[in-house]
């Protein structure tokens, strides 16, 4: 509820550009774009192309353009953008999960919560938003491969034309959801979504160091100051190698989330030290440095799920997707259904 609350009241504000929502516009979009554009050729060509680019880059912005639709909808939606830590890494305060040490399930990290007396909305779950996103896209994958390879090999008009219809419709939806999982993995590269300092210091905790404690804090950072210095090229720039190695999705995304975690502190001495001014060269290369971790994670995670989409199965009777892609097995049935 809290983070509700605090939205309305920077909304109230003109002078500020954003609500409490990850990057503004421009940072969400530049991750986006910038995962895209960094993809390897390894990757089906639709989506290494300036226009897939771009509408990976506009969609990372939805799941803040589609706030406002009510309860329940807003509810469960607006807890996924954020995971509230103390500085250790536990969600809210020491009764809290370890970020290290997560459930399997959502429902299971909410019982923890209440359990242990903490509030599941003000916690947040942006863990698992990542998590989901990510094993959807996978899904998607799959199915494109599928139906990519009964494309070329079907000798059926009807049947050809059926599976190229159906290509171009996964296609959409993949760039729909690459665009959401971007939203969220971006919302993981902004310290302020990984704490319970999440809009100016809190004022329950000490503050030995005297940190700002403003409530304009969060979308300052977020959407004014960064619009103002961000810049693609500059985002690419910064942004690590390829590193999909060695993957496990539930050691990777806390990983992740507690790297972001420690930019906390860095982030508000320099704030304190005036770092965030007009023309320091310090607050732009912090910004910079956030936007492409999220892009260099985003672009890894892209990179992976279509790896792991060679080992899935799809449809109904599932087949594999090895076996379609080899031409041992047909898809047709489990793809359109023999109802």
């Amino acid at each position: 509820m809290k983070r509700i609350l605090i939205a309305a009241a920077v909304l109230s504000l003109a002078a500020i550009p954003a609500a409490v929502s990850a990057w503004g516009a421009t940072g969400h979009r530049l991750i986006g774009v910038a995962a895209v554009r960094g993809l390897p050729d390894d990757l089906p060509a639709f989506l290494r192309t300036p226009g897939a680019a771009a509408e990976v880059g506009e969609l990372a912005r939805e799941p803040d353009r589609t706030k406002g639709g009510g309860q329940p909808h807003d509810r469960e939606r607006d807890t996924a953008h954020f995971i509230d830590m103390d500085e250790a890494g536990r969600v809210m305060d020491r009764r809290g999960l370890s970020i290290d040490a997560l459930p399997r399930l959502k429902s299971e990290y909410d019982a923890a919560l209440t359990a242990a007396g903490l509030d599941v909305d003000d916690a947040g779950y942006l863990p698992y938003a990542i998590m989901d996103g990510y094993q959807q896209l996978v899904r998607d994958f799959a199915a494109w491969r599928v139906l990519n390879a009964a494309e070329a090999r079907e000798t059926d008009p009807g049947r050809r034309a059926w599976y190229r219809e159906d290509r171009r419709r996964r296609e959409a939806l993949i760039l729909r959801d690459m665009g959401y999982l971007g939203h969220y993995v971006g919302d993981g590269s902004q310290p302020h979504h990984t704490t319970i300092h999440y809009n100016g210091w809190s004022r329950d905790a000490p503050n030995p160091e005297g940190f700002t404690t403003s409530r304009q804090t969060h979308a300052t950072f977020e959407g004014a100051f960064t619009a103002r210095v961000a810049r693609l090229d500059a985002v690419e720039a910064a942004m690590a190698a390829p590193a999909p190695g060695g993957f496990d999705l539930r050691a990777r995304v806390p990983a992740y989330l507690r790297a972001t975690l420690a930019e906390v502190l860095p982030f508000y001495r320099l704030e304190k030290a005036g770092g965030f001014a007009d023309g320091d060269a310090r607050g732009r290369d912090f910004a910079l440095a956030r936007l492409a971790a999220g892009a260099s994670e985003l672009r890894d995670l892209f990179i992976l799920a279509w790896r792991d989409s060679a080992d899935d199965s799809i449809g109904w009777p599932a087949v594999k997707v090895a076996e379609v892609e080899a031409g041992t097995a047909d898809p047709w049935l489990a793809l359109y259904g023999e109802d």
